[in-house]
């Protein structure tokens, strides 16, 4: 299967704390690959540097194939190329912790907003397929409301079907649901799963292991800024070889 993300000995530091010490991680076209950890492990700031919010200090990242090309390695290390960086990113669909939607625009309104600046695509085409993702996603009636005027799970929703309307390659969750109440986290859990049975390729951060269970190909456990075990399912939660990631299925519940 074709390759969609290669992440090659990624290091981070914010000043003189190293968050991320040498991490190596790939997906295939089609892989749910969940990353798991204790707060601070640095599983966020990994999700980040895929698409460059964060600049690893050292290490590569390729999506699809492309190498995203970065200045020599240190501190002040950035991106060389805006127009690659740009196209790279219009192949990855971002869904943070917070919804991050533009509340002076209707629900319709920011899931076309990026397709059409961004991708200069026809403004019909890109209303009808909105259209068809808020139906997707189970939000169609809300296309004219704002922001402020859904629940949290219904913009948490909304935010999937923004990131969706670019045609992603490789989808980015970052805690989807740690800012709802536990019946909202059902709704937008439910929706992610319908986009993993369809055979996105997708990283999905989650403090939820029922759902990383349930989900993924493999999952990742990160602790102190380095990948401490990883397999799949059966292998990461029924024959746990690290003492850590034992102590952290246990403290979650799910030993």
């Amino acid at each position: 299967m074709t390759q969609i993300l290669e992440i090659t000995d990624l290091h981070k530091s914010f000043g003189n704390l190293e968050v991320l010490k040498g991490v190596s991680l790939d997906a295939r076209a089609g892989d749910v690959v969940s990353l798991i950890g204790s707060s601070g492990s640095g599983k966020s700031t990994l999700l980040r540097c895929i698409n460059m919010l964060e600049i690893p200090n050292q290490g590569d990242v390729t999506i699809d194939g492309e190498h995203v090309s970065l200045s020599s390695e240190g501190p002040d290390r950035h991106p060389t190329d805006p127009f690659q960086l740009r196209r790279i990113r219009s192949k990855l669909g971002m869904v943070f912790q917070s919804f991050n939607l533009w509340s002076h625009m209707t629900i319709l309104e920011n899931v076309m907003e990026a397709p059409i600046l961004v991708q200069k695509r026809d403004k019909a085409e890109v209303r009808e397929q909105a259209l068809a993702l808020l139906d997707k996603v189970g939000i169609a009636a809300k296309a004219d409301a704002f922001p402020a005027q859904l629940s949290g799970g219904q913009q948490q929703r909304a935010a999937i079907a923004r990131a969706l309307c670019i045609n992603p390659t490789l989808m980015l969750f970052d805690e989807p649901t740690s800012a709802l109440d536990p019946e909202l986290e059902v709704e937008v859990l439910g929706v992610i799963k319908m986009l993993a049975d369809e055979g996105r390729t997708m990283i999905l951060v989650t403090h939820d292991m029922k759902f990383a269970r349930e989900v993924s190909d493999r999952v990742v456990f990160l602790h102190l800024g380095k990948i401490e075990e990883q397999g799949t399912v059966d292998e990461v939660f029924g024959a746990t070889k690290s003492d850590r990631l034992r102590q952290f299925l246990s403290a979650a519940g799910h030993a």
